[in-house]
């Protein structure tokens, strides 16, 4: 059978004690034997508000290294609410997951977290928005950059300034990827030529053999 995690949260510490943690094992639990799934292992966040962002949660944390370690894959929740109240909290996290590579199951309802409603098309359009709006400021943040350096060099900078937030980025995207596949990555996130094209594998592979980050 696939390995399975639950999840469960309450809202407050004394619920940990209460019906809330049981109600929500024998959900996830039912939801499991139903769809062929084995949970593995279970983690509880008490006393953790709907509206609190994941990467905020203890118990969540410790669940995605859990699952990090033993490719172990499908989380699966009581509905929806128990996940996150909010739904910004709610379709952010969602999405979080699912670029992770992971499939997140409300067990009342499998397709609550893949439904698409109004609400949710408007928030995912507005997430979409930000994002592209955070792409294109950090590309005129680097555009800025290369000007000053071109300025203080007397000379036009063709490519990036190479200092350490590109190393970085060259490095955190550079496992499993080739060259041109890093070159892909970064320019997804901004990092490109001044004249907008995205960097060559030569740039790539020079940014990787950079030693500023070496010892930090």
């Amino acid at each position: 059978m696939d390995c399975a995690v639950a999840y469960y949260r309450t809202s407050s510490q004394t619920n940990v004690d209460g019906d809330s943690v049981p109600r929500q094992r024998a959900a996830c639990a039912a939801h499991a034997a139903r769809a062929g799934l084995t949970i593995r292992q279970e983690f509880t966040d008490a006393a953790v508000k709907g509206a609190d962002r994941i990467d905020a949660r203890a118990g969540f944390q410790a669940m995605l290294a859990w699952c990090a370690e033993h490719d172990c894959r499908t989380i699966i929740v009581e509905n929806a609410s128990r996940f996150a109240r909010d739904l910004i909290v709610q379709e952010t996290g969602y999405q979080v997951l699912q670029q992770a590579g992971y499939t997140l199951v409300a067990s009342d309802d499998p397709d609550a977290f893949t439904a698409s409603t109004p609400t949710q098309d408007l928030i995912r359009q507005v997430l979409g928005a930000v994002a592209q709006f955070e792409k294109a400021n950090l590309v005129a943040k680097l555009k800025a950059a290369r000007d000053r350096k071109s300025a203080e060099l007397g000379r036009r900078i063709e490519g990036p300034l190479k200092d350490a937030t590109q190393v970085a980025a060259a490095r955190r995207l550079a496992p499993g990827r080739s060259l041109r596949a890093v070159a892909e990555a970064m320019a997804e996130e901004g990092f490109r030529t001044v004249t907008g094209a995205v960097l060559s594998a030569a740039h790539v592979s020079r940014l990787l053999k950079d030693t500023r980050l070496a010892n930090r």
